[in-house]
């Protein structure tokens, strides 16, 4: 029951990391279309076939959406976060077993655990550290150049999608443990249906 919360709680914000991506992308799209048309009026080609057609085009305002980098900035920083519960519960992390493939299953079983506990370990650490900086971000009321929206919002929402990482990651560290210590499973299968 306990996992079948935590797999919840993980695929809500992969799906809001998700949505929040492709409003992304569409944001992008708009401000490069934006900033081309922009160019195309300015251009000696665009006003050597019609300036008035030129002029018309740039009357309208067409260019890059303002702060658009700003919003991409703060936005992705959430995404990494919010699709971090996810990679965490399925083991979605790349790893490098140059040697494991030769150990011994037990020695494997112990590396899985090593590795899980050291991983939550630094998932806390660096939620810990977004609070922080959240908390010097409200005290010195920076805000971002254009839009002058306050830093700590974006540092408030990748530091709530890292809690929710650090609920994961607390999971799948004491699952991995009890795994080794009484052998049934208590995590899902591994990205790719490998235990």
């Amino acid at each position: 029951m306990l996992l079948t919360l935590v797999e919840r709680l993980a695929r809500f914000m992969a799906i809001l990391g998700g949505l929040v991506l492709t409003a992304l992308i569409g944001l992008t799209c708009v401000s490069v279309l934006g900033r081309g048309l922009n160019t195309f009026g300015h251009s000696e080609f665009m006003t050597s076939l019609s300036e008035s057609a030129a002029n018309a085009l740039i009357a309208t305002g067409v260019g890059p959406v303002s702060g658009d980098f700003e919003l991409v900035e703060a936005g992705i920083s959430f995404t990494i976060f919010a699709f971090l519960p996810i990679c965490q519960l399925k083991r979605g992390h790349a790893t490098v077993d140059v040697f494991a493939g030769s150990f011994p299953r037990w020695m494997n079983r112990w590396l899985e655990v090593v590795w899980e506990v050291l991983l939550s370990l630094l998932i806390f650490l660096i939620t810990w550290r977004l609070f922080v900086g959240m908390e010097d971000k409200i005290r010195y009321n920076e805000t971002t150049f254009l839009l002058q929206f306050p830093i700590w919002w974006a540092f408030a929402l990748s530091f709530a999608a890292a809690a929710v990482a650090s609920v994961v990651a607390l999971y799948c560290a004491v699952a991995k443990v009890l795994e080794l210590i009484t052998g049934r499973r208590f995590t899902p299968d591994a990205e790719g249906g490998v235990h």
